[in-house]
């Protein structure tokens, strides 16, 4: 294995990286939405639970502040899970493009060594019908 497959290894491991760590983003932004949607069915719940009876209704404000921290917290948190698959969306665009780059360079470094590999083979047949040319004539001429 040269050191080309070797970076080329590396390029494909760092994108299945990053291609991991936003499917794992992905995970976290879609598990922080649940908990919102089950924080507002929780509310509605309590709402309807609130009214029936007189501690309910005396305790459903506070009750209502403690879940909108909570929101305000996931919020926050998810504000911060996009932001950071932003960034690791571009981390992945920059790995794949450095891949690509390293792929075309490999294909046309492969390209040229066979074009000089064709061009030696051809060499090789032009000396061998000349040797051939000149040995036939040289037979002739004697």
């Amino acid at each position: 294995m040269n050191r080309t497959d070797t970076l080329l290894r590396l390029k494909r491991f760092r994108v299945d990286e990053m291609k991991r760590r936003i499917a794992a983003i992905d995970a976290m932004r879609a598990d922080l939405e649940r908990k919102l949607t089950d924080l507002d069915e929780n509310v509605a719940r309590e709402k309807q639970r609130a009214g029936d009876s007189d501690i309910g209704r005396l305790a459903f404000p506070s009750f209502l502040r403690s879940i909108d921290a909570r929101r305000e917290n996931l919020r926050n948190t998810l504000k911060e899970i996009e932001r950071e698959h932003v960034s690791a969306q571009a981390d992945l665009n920059n790995a794949f493009q450095d891949l690509k780059a390293l792929e075309f360079a490999n294909e046309q470094q492969a390209k040229r060594l066979a074009e000089i590999e064709t061009r030696r083979a051809q060499t090789r047949m032009d000396e061998m019908a000349l040797v051939r040319h000149l040995r036939k004539h040289s037979l002739r001429s004697a």
